[in-house]
């Protein structure tokens, strides 16, 4: 018996991101999934240090490795048609659990369960939730920051809508970090590594 659940989500480096938008460097859905596990990651670090929200970072970072496997079957729907209207948001919304469902029907009976609760996010409390919707947006403003930095404005009124749809979420470890982590993603590669960061504190 063969099981292709993994080879599946292995395809979501074909998958290309911002499909409306010209890009200076097109970005995978896989590459964007790694940068949002990392980030949820460290915003469960920081909960733990600074602002003492509960959560478990080992947890929400796998959740985050999974968090747009539907892609892989419905693709990147484009934040301005998937959000168009609430008729539109809640038949996006519906594709997702299915796709999602019919992914984890790709696996044995004996690991569907448990890792269906990771692909559907439902092993994530609402705390939970919150950091990992606020890693997968701080990695959106990244690529943003990236584009602009390469010249290009096309990705300037996504900024804008990004940061502004993160303030209005209220979560605390993402504004620890898009004060002390964010403005480095600017920097050069000399400029990180030889502790410029620290001394512009």
């Amino acid at each position: 018996m063969l099981y292709p659940f993994s080879a599946l989500l292995a395809r979501m480096k074909y998958i290309t991101r911002w499909s409306l938008m010209h890009a200076a460097r097109p970005e995978s859905l896989s590459e964007h999934t790694t940068d949002t596990a990392h980030i949820a990651h460290m915003l469960c670090l920081i909960a733990r240090a600074y602002t003492h929200t509960p959560c478990r970072p080992e947890v929400v970072a796998v959740a985050a490795l999974y968090h747009d496997a539907s892609e892989i079957i419905t693709g990147d729907m484009p934040t301005p048609v998937k959000y168009k209207n609430e008729a539109l948001r809640r038949a996006y919304k519906a594709l997702e659990k299915e796709s999602a469902a019919a992914m984890c029907r790709l696996l044995p009976a004996e690991l569907e369960k448990e890792i269906s609760l990771y692909v559907t996010g439902d092993i994530l409390t609402c705390e939970e939730q919150t950091i990992l919707k606020a890693a997968d947006r701080l990695s959106a403003i990244i690529k943003c920051m990236e584009e602009e930095n390469a010249g290009n404005r096309e990705f300037s009124a996504a900024m804008h809508q990004q940061k502004q749809a993160l303030l209005e979420m209220g979560c605390p470890e993402a504004d620890w970090f898009m004060q002390h982590c964010l403005p480095c993603y600017a920097q050069t590669l000399d400029a990180l590594t030889s502790g410029e960061a620290f001394r512009q504190e």
